[in-house]
């Protein structure tokens, strides 16, 4: 076994050791959907209890889409269940009050399989006993049918009443701690101060705390100490590059176009923008107005326009021979999804080419939806990559005048003019049509802008029918969507899952909240104090429920399995970019310059060169150097036809289409990437020789560099592993059995030769394993 495999086994199993165990994190799933705990007692509830089955087993066929329905029956709505039935005669799917004369219970508990329902040719299924008595119990109880809970205005309702009081922090606490006991869990007790101190600044940076800072939260004893540091750390110009690394995904940045050819484009001044408005605290109703319709804005300053270059980080073809109207529809296709999914938390996409199958959604509401965005000057093709500019019309070209003044939260450097992407309408109103089955080319009967009815009705005498008026709809507070939706894409953030797990998909094949009080009090609170959102994130963050520990116990691990009512506090892994922050910021290599162009740090070779068409110049990877290689994972360049492996392999979104909630999952590919990406080589290296050059003793050093990294003082047992280890590789550099040189020679960051090269290398090998160790990438 050669010495590099010999070192590396060796760092795993060191790693091991320390670490205790793996934890199986997100890899183990729990059903999330309703009807899994036991028969609830009281009145059985249509949006919790009953539409899911409905949806799950019968919408397929009795459900909105007219084009798939069956008997001409209809079950989402009241007034058709409860009518006769159109193929039976005297009989009726639903007698309110009595489930014997009801076919929908005769069907569901028949063996026949020639009258039974859901039939067996569907493959959905048959209902379960619990699932029966259910619906024969609602049917006893009036078979009262409910607008879709997330399709009703948020409302405050009255706080619950707790056992405990001094167990809840803030109001967040009493809706969790009344869950709690229902099922006869008790929260846990409050994280250590270390542990704490490293997940809220992971949350709010996205950076680890500096030594510095640990001393300080130590040794501050203020009544109100975690509330102030909760204030500095949203003060920090971090805070707006953690926001907004989760807003890339949702507003698919990338740093090309895609497609064949996949040039180079410049939308990184709204990088730039989004990181701004954050710092600045801009409230969410404005944040998402001018992202929607800021070139509509009376009097519109540019940047209000640069904030509308959201809705043009779609994909562009720079391919000869395409049909431009193709494509044109193509980006509209995309920006309505976009829209759906990432501000309204709906699968609009769904009624592309026929009535949504769930959700109350025709394809008539979606051509509809997407006819705000049809009056834009955006052409569906322009130009080949021979002609490539790094914007397309409509275009803001930015002076250095506007850097220097308006616009000088944009970091560059360069005096030359700069190309954004932005939205902009036509002088003439262009028509808008159904199209037949999706077809860009099957234009059907017209349809005029406006937005889903069963969301929120488009009062055409409050809003225009034009993208002005969807971002007035949209951030009114009667929208029931917007905040719900926002708060709970926080929520995630900070918690690893949403109160609604299915974060894009707030519709009938969504999750329930697992807290629906808690997530309408939160949506209106939020909505009531001016869309503020570092309050929100600070309401979240001082809670008792954030600020526990995430120790497991046995009763918890049975009845919580999945952490779905927060009996715990959040252990989750932090998201690819982090993961580079964190060992470049340990390390002490991070840059922490604010915005500016995207970067090209290490990669691997050859992977741009075997995937492109040869052309442009994106064809090969030219890596950057000195200062562009330290830069926060933000800054990566991203090129969406090969994004960057290491976000790809920690599950990073390739960026093709908005997201809004990424994978997690462990795959020993992370645990390659860690042991040998340079990155993480070289900041070993680094680090090491900056504690070796000190006159520290060993054990100090390797203190230092466990609170670096772990943000926590090592336990004794931990400090002598860690010796045990680093004197086992002092030995092998000593005696010439393992190469200092190759273990130091990684990475550009100039090497100090003034220090003893052995010792470096050896506290090198024990740095890598603290980096490669779980806990160092979980945010507890």
């Amino acid at each position: 076994m050669n010495q590099t495999v010999t070192i590396r086994v060796r760092i795993v199993v060191t790693a091991l050791l320390i670490a205790g165990v793996i934890f199986c994190g997100s890899a183990c799933f729990h059903d999330n959907r309703p009807g899994q705990d036991a028969l609830s007692p009281g009145n059985v509830s249509f949006n919790f209890e009953i539409r899911p089955i409905l949806s799950d087993k019968c919408f397929k066929c009795h459900g909105p889409d007219a084009n798939h329905r069956e008997a001409h029956l209809r079950l989402d709505i009241a007034d058709s269940a409860y009518a006769p039935l159109k193929e039976l005669k005297g009989a009726f799917a639903v007698v309110p009050g009595k489930p014997e004369q009801s076919e929908l219970i005769r069907r569901v508990t028949s063996s026949d399989p020639t009258y039974m329902m859901p039939p067996p040719d569907a493959h959905l299924g048959m209902l379960n006993d619990q699932e029966k008595r259910l619906f024969k119990r609602w049917i006893e109880q009036g078979a009262r049918y409910e607008r879709h809970w997330a399709f009703t205005v948020p409302v405050k309702g009255p706080l619950p009443d707790i056992r405990d009081k001094s167990l809840a922090r803030n109001e967040i606490d009493y809706f969790i701690l009344d869950k709690l006991d229902k099922i006869g869990l008790t929260p846990a007790g409050e994280a250590d101060k270390e542990r704490l101190f490293k997940r809220l600044c992971l949350d709010i940076t996205g950076l680890p705390p500096t030594l510095v800072m640990m001393d300080r939260f130590m040794a501050d004893n203020r009544p109100d100490a975690y509330e102030k540091w909760v204030d500095e750390l949203l003060q920090m110009p971090q805070y707006g590059e953690k926001m907004a690394l989760h807003w890339m995904d949702v507003a698919r940045y990338a740093d090309s176009y895609g497609y064949q050819d996949d040039n180079i484009r410049t939308q990184w001044p709204w990088r730039d923008w989004v990181i701004h408005a954050f710092n600045e605290n801009m409230p969410y109703d404005r944040f998402l107005t001018w992202q929607i319709a800021g070139d509509m804005l009376p009097g519109a300053t540019r940047e209000e326009i640069l904030a509308t270059a959201f809705f043009r980080n779609h994909k562009y073809t720079e391919e000869g021979g395409v049909i431009p109207e193709e494509y044109r529809v193509e980006y509209l296709i995309d920006k309505t999804k976009t829209f759906g999914k990432g501000i309204l938390g709906i699968t609009i996409e769904c009624a592309q080419c026929h009535d949504h199958k769930y959700d109350p959604f025709s394809q008539r509401d979606y051509y509809s939806l997407l006819a705000f965005f049809n009056n834009t000057k955006e052409a569906g093709y322009e130009g080949d990559v021979s002609t490539s500019k790094p914007a397309k019309s409509p275009i803001l070209l930015l002076t250095d005048s506007d850097r220097r003044n308006t616009l000088s939260f944009i970091k560059w450097t360069d005096t030359a003019s700069m190309m954004v992407s932005v939205m902009g309408e036509r002088d003439t109103l262009r028509k808008s049509y159904l199209l037949s089955r999706g077809r860009y080319d099957a234009p059907a009967q017209e349809v005029y802008p406006s937005a889903p009815p069963a969301i929120m009705a488009y009062d055409t005498s409050r809003y225009p029918r034009n993208r002005l008026g969807l971002a007035e709809w949209t951030v009114s507070k009667q929208n029931p969507l917007t905040a719900r939706v926002f708060v709970n894409q926080l929520w995630q953030e900070l918690f690893g899952k949403g109160i609604v797990r299915s974060a894009g998909d707030f519709g009938m094949q969504g999750d329930l909240p697992s807290h629906p009080e808690l997530l309408n009090w939160l949506a209106a609170d939020f909505m009531e104090h001016g869309w503020d959102i570092k309050r929100l994130v600070k309401q979240l963050v001082t809670s008792a429920t954030y600020r526990q520990s995430a120790r497991i116990t046995p009763d918890k691990l049975e009845k919580d399995p999945d952490n779905k009512y927060l009996s715990r506090g959040p252990r989750v892994r932090l998201p690819a970019e982090s993961i580079r922050d964190l060992v470049l910021a340990s390390s002490g290599l991070l840059v922490k310059t604010i915005g500016g162009p995207s970067v090209k740090p290490y990669q691997p070779k050859g992977l741009w060169e075997s995937a492109t068409s040869g052309r442009g110049v994106l064809a090969t990877y030219l890596q950057d150097h000195h200062d562009s290689l330290y830069r926060r994972g933000l800054y990566t360049f991203i090129k969406l036809t090969v994004p960057p492996p290491s976000m790809a392999i920690f599950d990073a979104s390739n960026r093709d289409q908005c997201e809004v909630r990424r994978l997690n999952t462990n795959t020993p590919l992370q645990a390659l990437a860690m042991l040998n990406d340079p990155m993480v080589l070289e900041a070993s290296r680094v680090l090491a020789q900056k504690l070796t050059a000190g006159s520290a003793s060993g054990k100090e050093k390797i203190v230092e560099a466990f609170r670096l990294i772990l943000c926590r003082r090592p336990s004794e047992k931990e400090i002598g592993a860690l010796e045990g280890y680093y004197n086992e590789e002092l030995s092998g550099y000593r005696s010439k059995r393992l190469d200092a040189a190759r273990t130091i020679n990684v990475g550009e960051y100039p090497i100090d030769r003034n220090v003893d090269a052995d010792a470096s290398a050896a506290l090198t090998r024990v740095i890598n394993a603290l980096y490669n160790l779980e806990e160092t990438i979980t945010k507890t």
